[in-house]
């Protein structure tokens, strides 16, 4: 397959299990490389890749790559796209670096933790000459402590000096927080999102940030169906009025409210549940409990062995991670590698792909606009 006046393209660093992948995607971009340290999060890309029939042109195009971003060079990286790919012709250079350093969890230690890639993605950013760049991260990088180093990353971008080919720096056009929930997603999910295009592609065009997009989803709107499929084998039988009891009482209290922010844990700790001490208080007033993670139903829905912790607990079902996937906003058969706590960390770190997806779209109308003036040139 080719590059054909329709398709906008993309390169996107700390890629996760593909939250952010699949908003762009949905939105209209298609990606040359999704780039991504841990492995099991890349072997989810590459899985869904590989089955999902509206992913074909990935298939043949997308270069999975499983590294340190520090040491990706598309130049000399990529196999699959290498002939796609030219420097100022990309369309989007999307990333959500990592959270901790501006997490209130991960102490804001900002710059000075070694794990904040924002100086990368700059410098990528000055390599590759996108014509679009966007950049997720927690609402914590908009606390007033670090008003100097937004300052700081912005004149960078705006301050980059035209290169070699005369490609010039780039005007940032939006940095604002979104609010999953105002966009279908059943979450409490706040992120800050930096999106700048390049001088040349922007000139007077004027870009829109998305405006909600959706109805407010309830953890019940969310998790109904998934959650009569795990209690239907005890519908008949000993534990029948027990199974009908606990499920009315989730199911009353999950109608109240969305769910509280998800999040993925630390490697350096034990397995997953869903959060600290006053995340596990909000599950449980919407009737879940958040001490751990539920074992998947089997396929052919019999009971698992687990039922007295998964779904019979005295703060009432935990989570199974499709369900955790759910209240993210991915797609139900978006599979995920590893065993479940690795799958569970996939999810919780994860960008909601309905979010994603928005502010693509806007994306996008601003590079359509840019190729309809210039005669839908590339």
């Amino acid at each position: 397959m080719t590059v054909t006046d329709k398709d906008y393209t993309s390169i996107e660093i700390c890629a996760g299990a593909g939250g952010q992948a699949i908003g762009l995607h949905h939105a209209g971009f298609r990606h040359l490389a999704l780039v991504e340290i841990d492995a099991y999060a890349a072997a989810t890309l590459r899985t869904n890749i590989d089955v999902h029939p509206k992913w074909d042109w990935e298939r043949d195009n997308c270069d999975v790559l499983c590294k340190d971003v520090l040491e990706f060079d598309p130049a000399t990286d990529l196999q699959k796209s290498k002939d796609l790919y030219r420097k100022g012709e990309l369309d989007l250079l999307a990333g959500g670096v990592p959270c901790p350093p501006f997490s209130h969890a991960g102490k804001q230690l900002g710059e000075h933790d070694e794990r904040d890639l924002f100086p990368r993605i700059l410098e990528l950013t000055e390599l590759i000459r996108p014509r679009a760049v966007m950049i997720e991260n927690v609402r914590g990088l908009m606390d007033a402590k670090f008003d100097d180093y937004r300052k700081r990353i912005r004149a960078q971008l705006e301050g980059m000096e035209p290169d070699g080919e005369g490609l010039p720096g780039y005007e940032v056009v939006g940095w604002d927080v979104y609010h999953a929930e105002k966009f279908g997603v059943p979450q409490l999910r706040p992120r800050s999102i930096l999106v700048a295009f390049r001088k040349d592609v922007l000139k007077d065009l004027k870009y829109e940030a998305p405006a909600p997009s959706a109805q407010r989803v309830t953890v019940f709107d969310a998790l109904e169906k998934t959650m009569r499929e795990r209690f239907e084998p005890f519908e008949a039988g000993a534990r029948a009025a027990e199974a009908k009891r606990v499920f009315d009482s989730w199911a009353n209290a999950a109608k109240k409210d969305i769910a509280p922010t998800l999040v993925g844990g630390s490697k350096k700790h034990g397995g997953a549940d869903l959060g600290p001490s006053r995340a596990k208080k909000a599950w449980r007033e919407l009737g879940v409990s958040g001490l751990g993670v539920a074992n998947e139903p089997t396929t052919k829905g019999e009971p698992t062995g687990t039922e007295n912790r998964d779904l019979f607990g005295p703060d009432g079902p935990m989570l199974t991670v499709r369900q955790a996937a759910i209240i993210q906003g991915f797609p139900v058969n978006w599979e995920f590698s590893g065993r479940k706590t690795a799958q569970y960390r996939q999810v919780g770190n994860a960008f909601p792909p309905p979010v994603a997806q928005a502010i693509g779209e806007t994306i996008i109308g601003v590079l359509a606009a840019d190729r309809e003036r210039k005669g839908n040139r590339r």
